[in-house]
């Protein structure tokens, strides 16, 4: 169905389509000048020292894996309210993803208390999820990972600018993983960052990035390189100057966007924040952060319940989605027999509401109006 008031709207205009064109026209479409703009961009934008793009998030989480020296026997702590790739990236370099369970409805974050719980002498890393933009609990965390010696990375993909006590988001671990997929704040229909302050994990990325390769095509084409050596295995993970063209514009927006999601966020919190039989996750947030999406949790309720209260929403044209179903319950994780009742709880009462800067007043509230109305109807 089409839906009058949609989960995601693109933030583009004729400045998206005229970076493209001119890239096209430029003759270089490839891994080139535009993705080194983008770069620096990063660098300066959220103040680290090194950023390379990359072809999308996966492949941004799997080269962090990689440059932090997960490997086979290796085991890796993550939240299982995500999406797969955070997961998958682990599986990926041969070690084994250990699930932690959240903090609670309130706060759908990594729960430090329980990482304690699953560390082992196997345990090398934690990979943190900043669920909807919102910061992880990272001086406990980043506590854990000094006593124990692990290596931190932060799947950033929900938060780019989003701010922990005057740090961005990607900047406190070792290495970090950004998104520019199509319903990110930052959209290229695909494409990742990778950002970090260690020199040597940023250049195993970037050999990583493109096949190992000690030189590439863009540097010998403007007379820089005439050779290249192939110096490690390495993957085709290189995102291409169009995109790279289409997220500087989309990066230009990003301060004013949030700024306006903030504002969006405000409205439901004054509407929703203290409605019976809801909580809002992070509703006491005083950070600056990117407001990714808008998840809502019922309280005393269950997933049949959950499903119809959907079901009525859509039926007034609101589209609304689940963020996310738990990774241990998919068939290719069940075998690690994770318990994680928080988890579990959040996964089945969760509905996501409609968020972007394009929201109107009156559109909000009656999308409150409307969830309200389901909340108390459906028992």
């Amino acid at each position: 169905m089409g839906y009058q008031i949609p989960l995601f709207n693109l933030n583009f205009d004729e400045r998206e389509a005229r970076a493209a064109y001119d890239t096209i026209k430029s003759g270089w479409i490839s891994t080139g000048p535009k993705n080194a703009e983008l770069e620096q961009m990063f660098v300066d934008m959220w103040k680290v020292k090194y950023a390379v793009s990359m072809s999308n998030c996966t492949d941004a989480l799997h080269v962090c894996c990689m440059v932090c020296g997960f490997g086979p026997g290796d085991e890796v702590i993550v939240p299982s309210l995500t999406f797969a790739a955070s997961a998958n990236c682990i599986r990926y370099v041969g070690a084994t993803p250990v699930f932690a369970d959240i903090v609670g409805p309130d706060h759908i974050n990594i729960d430090p208390t329980d990482i304690v719980r699953k560390i082992t002498p196997r345990t090398k890393g934690i990979v943190v999820v900043h669920m909807a933009g919102f910061p992880a609990h990272m001086d406990e965390i980043m506590a854990i990972a000094r006593k124990y010696n692990l290596k931190v990375v932060e799947d950033a993909c929900h938060g780019p600018l989003s701010e922990y006590k005057g740090k961005k988001l990607g900047t406190i671990g070792d290495c970090a993983a950004f998104s520019f997929f199509s319903n990110k704040n930052i959209s290229t229909g695909e494409g990742g960052m990778f950002i970090t302050n260690n020199e040597e994990m940023a250049q195993k990325a970037r050999l990583i990035r493109s096949h190992g390769m000690s030189t590439m095509s863009y540097q010998r084409a403007s007379g820089h390189a005439t050779a290249y050596d192939i110096t490690c295995l390495g993957y085709n993970f290189r995102m291409d100057d169009i995109r790279a063209a289409i997220a500087i514009e989309q990066l230009k927006k990003l301060p004013g966007d949030l700024e306006i999601r903030s504002k969006v966020r405000k409205q439901y919190v004054d509407r929703l924040g203290k409605m019976e039989g809801v909580v809002l996750p992070f509703a006491d947030n005083t950070e600056f952060v990117s407001n990714y999406i808008l998840p809502v949790v019922l309280l005393g309720s269950n997933k049949e319940r959950r499903n119809k209260i959907r079901e009525y929403i859509h039926a007034a044209g609101i589209q609304t989605s689940v963020h996310y179903p738990a990774v241990h319950h998919f068939s290719t994780y069940k075998e690690l027999g994770a318990v994680l009742p928080q988890t579990d709880y959040v996964t089945d009462n969760e509905i996501t509401l409609p968020m972007y800067a394009a929201l109107t007043e009156g559109q909000i509230n009656f999308i409150c109006d409307t969830f309200e109305q389901a909340v108390k109807e459906i028992k």
